[in-house]
C-alpha cells in the first residue's frame, strides 16, 4: 500500500528538477501522475518511464490550466492533488531590473501558482490537496533575487486564503518553502551534458557549509518527500502553512 494509492496528482514543472524527484516518488506511492511541462521531450519522456500522462502547460495561461485539467480527467476521471512547483529565477538588483523580467518571474511564478488553484480546486475532489512551491525567500530577503522573492512572499499569501477558502470542502492547501536545492536553477552544469554537474555540485557544498548549518546544498529527492507529506493523510489536519526545508539556513549563520 502506497500513500497515495487511487489519488491523481498534477505536478507542474515536472519535467526535471524538484518536479521530477515528486512525480518519481508519488507514482512509487501509488499515485497516477500528470506531468506538466513545457519541455515536451523531456517530460514526455519521463511520464512514458513512468506509467504516467505528460500535458504541456504554460501555467500562465488560464486556456492550458482549462486543457490540462480537461486531459486529466479524460485520462483519470478525476483529480486529487496538485503540486505548483513550476518556477523560474532570475538575478538582478531591484533598481537594475527591467520591467520585462519582473513581468516575466511574476507571470510564471505567481500567475502560475494562482491559476493553478483557480483552475484545478473547482475541479477538484473534496478532500484533495494542494502544494505551492515558494522558498526560503518568501520568508526573508536575499540581494540580487528580489521579483523572485516577491513572487514567493505572494505565494505565501495566496496559499493563506486558499486554505481558508477551501477548507469547507476539505481541501488542504500547504506551501513549502526550500533553501537551497541541487536543480538546474542553482546549478546549470546540469543543463550543460559537457559539464561536470558532480563537481559543481561539490563546490556548492563547499559555498553553503558556512551558510548552511546542515553544511551542505539540498537535494530534490528531499523536497519530494515534503511534498509526498503534505499530500498525503500524515498530514490530514494541517492546512495554511508554510514549511521551510533549508537544512537550517533560516535558523541564522555560525560564527564558530
Amino acid at each position: 500500500m502506497g500513500k497515495l494509492d487511487g489519488r491523481v496528482v498534477i505536478v507542474t514543472g515536472a519535467a526535471r528538477g524538484q518536479g521530477e524527484q515528486e512525480a518519481r516518488l508519488f507514482v512509487a506511492e501509488g499515485a497516477r501522475v500528470v506531468v506538466a511541462d513545457v519541455l515536451d521531450e523531456q517530460g514526455a519522456a519521463l511520464a512514458e518511464e513512468l506509467g504516467a500522462l505528460y500535458v504541456h502547460l504554460d501555467v500562465g495561461e488560464e486556456d492550458a490550466w482549462r486543457a490540462a485539467i480537461a486531459a486529466a480527467r479524460d485520462a483519470y476521471g478525476r483529480i486529487d492533488g496538485l503540486v505548483n512547483n513550476a518556477g523560474i529565477l532570475r538575478f538582478n538588483s531591484l533598481v537594475d531590473t527591467p520591467l520585462d523580467e519582473f513581468m516575466q518571474v511574476v507571470r510564471v511564478n505567481q500567475v502560475g501558482c494562482f491559476l493553478g488553484i483557480k483552475t484545478v480546486a473547482p475541479e477538484m475532489e473534496d478532500g484533495g490537496t494542494i502544494v505551492n512551491t515558494a522558498s526560503y525567500t518568501a520568508v526573508t530577503g536575499m540581494a540580487a533575487v528580489g521579483t523572485y522573492s516577491a513572487t514567493k512572499h505572494a505565494i505565501l499569501g495566496l496559499t493563506r486564503v486558499a486554505a481558508l477558502e477551501l477548507a469547507p470542502r476539505g481541501i488542504r492547501v500547504n506551501a513549502m518553502c526550500p533553501g537551497a536545492i541541487d536543480t538546474a536553477m542553482s546549478n546549470p552544469s546540469l543543463l550543460d551534458p559537457e559539464a561536470d554537474s558532480e563537481e559543481t555540485s561539490r563546490a556548492l557544498d563547499g559555498l553553503y557549509r558556512k551558510l548552511v548549518p546542515l553544511g551542505r546544498i539540498g537535494k530534490p529527492a528531499e523536497v519530494a518527500r515534503l511534498a509526498l507529506f503534505l499530500t498525503s493523510d500524515d498530514s490530514s489536519y494541517i492546512t495554511g502553512q508554510p514549511f521551510v526545508i533549508d537544512g537550517g539556513w533560516l535558523a541564522g549563520v555560525s560564527v564558530i
